[in-house]
């Protein structure tokens, strides 16, 4: 059985996430989503939170083989731990790939079993990023073509706060 790592922070999850996942999950027979904390980064929302959201986007996209979890440690421990060798990371831009790249190598430096697989964006889509969207939210902007209903409330009940 092939199982992969979709890795993120996910804050929020946007329909660029949801493609990939939808995309990713079609490849192999077990979609690991793992929910991550960047230290670099402010979060709206709580891993528990944002693994909530991305559990009702698997239910309602009917992803039967796709697990969403939350990780606080390093991609490449947490495949070793569950014995997944693959990991799928989107790109949107060149911009993207400049910085994914030194990252799977660090990846595959700490785990050499650990092999990452890049999907491109959907063309549509390469323009949206949870970065975007929060900036967007926090204006009061409307950021419904972005994400899902249901994440774009969840967003504005986060700004009201």
């Amino acid at each position: 059985m092939k199982t992969a790592i979709y890795g993120g922070s996910f804050d929020p999850v946007h329909f660029g996430h949801i493609d990939l996942m939808v995309r990713a999950s079609a490849l192999v027979d077990k979609l690991l989503v793992a929910v991550l904390d960047a230290p670099s980064k402010t979060a709206l929302f709580t891993a528990a939170q944002r693994v909530a959201l991305l559990q009702r986007t698997v239910a309602e996209h009917k992803l039967t083989n796709v697990e969403v979890i939350a990780s606080d440690g390093l991609m490449a421990q947490l495949a070793l731990q569950r014995g997944v060798t693959l990991l799928v990371r989107g790109l949107r831009t060149g911009d993207d790939f400049a910085h994914e790249l030194p990252m799977a190598t660090l990846n595959k430096t700490l785990n050499p079993a650990l092999e990452t697989v890049w999907l491109p964006s959907t063309p549509a889509l390469t323009h949206i990023s949870s970065s975007y969207i929060k900036e967007i939210a926090g204006f009061g902007g409307d950021i419904s073509a972005f994400a899902p209903d249901y994440v774009c409330q969840a967003v504005e009940a986060q700004r009201k706060g």
